[in-house]
């Protein structure tokens, strides 16, 4: 660790593949690694629905753009081909230092036929490391949760990320490496451009819909996961509230989830529902110009966090010391059932009815919300427009 933390790599590649929430999550290893390395080439590769977000980053000399969907048809050629020549891509550039903070098969594959002769990934899952949580976890959350590198991923690396507790927000373990290559060790730094064109477009939405840009609640229904996804008349009766108090409502989505939003919408009249609408860059800066965010666990929860904006986010299945807002106290309301957190997907795994969601009661979040609101500096609290004279 010694040898590396003194050496001065020149090329580097990180690799983090997966969706938004979990690249927003490695901004600050981002960040640190160009502090140390300025003069460096810093590249990133990473699942092609994220790298707009990147695009523009100054910090990275160039996006690797993995295209992820189409190894949901492995069997036929196309997603092979697209490996092989991305391996000859990674080869050619020589790196000498690759990340993966991936730690998967197909990720370690790309670092270690990367060539370089310094691959950092995480270690491998340990079953004393299940002593140092001093919560208790259901043996369901801990048949899912991560533990490790996993697929034997960690065979790929030279060097590991130590792992000295599962009591960690990723944010944290991630920066796990900061100590191996030294990097320093101020607070995680999540900053991030966001291109002008996209903000641009943000203000003439907001225009068009004649909404103020200092008065916006956000409202991110949509997840991946069936059930993480908390009622949509809950969502819809937040809404209301606040647009009877004459604040703007905006609903916030990718295309896959338009569906959500349209119930939503239908539900609370007068939303401003730009699902589908927005690209990634435009998103983030949706959220700079909204004064908080109403979501379940998501990826623009973690968005709105590196942002600086508060939040508040219903949780079920999974557990909010892994995968919550970093560092954000209040922000996340749960049932507290036994049985979660699960990390079960799909609805028809679950036993319980979604009971983990479906009590959470509106009028909680409501509460919530309005109690962040009531703590922002006056600058950003959300007032009422004063009445037309």
């Amino acid at each position: 660790m010694a040898d590396l933390h003194n050496r001065e790599f020149k090329k580097i590649l990180l690799i983090k593949l997966s969706a938004m929430g979990d690249v927003v999550h490695t901004f600050p290893v981002l960040n640190k690694l160009r502090r140390r390395y300025p003069k460096a080439r810093i590249d990133w590769l990473v699942a092609e629905n994220s790298a707009e977000l990147l695009a523009e980053n100054p910090a990275i000399s160039n996006v690797i753009a993995f295209p992820r969907e189409e190894w949901s048809k492995p069997w036929q050629l196309t997603p092979y081909v697209s490996a092989s020549r991305l391996v000859a891509t990674l080869r050619a550039a020589e790196y000498d230092l690759v990340i993966d903070l991936q730690g998967q098969l197909r990720s370690a594959f790309f670092t270690f036929t990367s060539g370089a002769p310094v691959r950092i990934g995480f270690d491998k899952p340990r079953a004393d490391r299940w002593k140092t949580l001093t919560r208790k976890i259901p043996d369901e959350a801990k048949k899912h949760a991560w533990q490790g590198a996993r697929e034997g991923s960690y065979l790929a690396y030279t060097d590991h990320i130590p792992l000295p507790t599962l009591d960690a927000h990723p944010v944290e373990r991630y920066l796990g490496i900061a100590p191996m290559l030294g990097l320093d060790d101020g607070a995680p730094d999540f900053t991030f451009p966001i291109p002008a064109e996209a903000s641009t477009r943000i203000d003439a939405l907001l225009d068009y819909y004649g909404v103020a840009k200092n008065r916006v609640v956000a409202v991110a229904p949509g997840t991946v996961w069936e059930t993480k996804q908390w009622q949509s008349g809950g969502f819809a009766e937040v809404a209301r509230h606040f647009l009877k108090k004459k604040l703007a409502v905006v609903l916030i989505g990718s295309a896959r989830e338009r569906a959500i939003c349209d119930e939503i919408a239908g539900l609370a009249k007068g939303t401003v529902n730009l699902a589908g609408e927005t690209t990634l860059p435009e998103l983030a800066a949706l959220l700079r110009r909204s004064t908080i965010c109403v979501t379940n666990d998501s990826g623009p929860m973690h968005l709105a966090v590196a942002l600086g904006k508060p939040v508040v986010a219903v949780f079920g299945p999974t557990d909010p010391v892994w995968a919550g807002p970093y560092h954000r106290d209040g922000a996340v309301l749960r049932a507290d059932l036994p049985c979660s957190p699960c990390y079960l997907r799909q609805l028809n795994r679950c036993m319980h009815g979604h009971a983990c969601m479906q009590n959470v009661a509106a009028g909680a979040v409501i509460e919530r919300l309005e109690g962040i609101l009531a703590k922002l500096p006056s600058r950003d609290k959300v007032l009422p427009q004063p009445s037309a004279r």
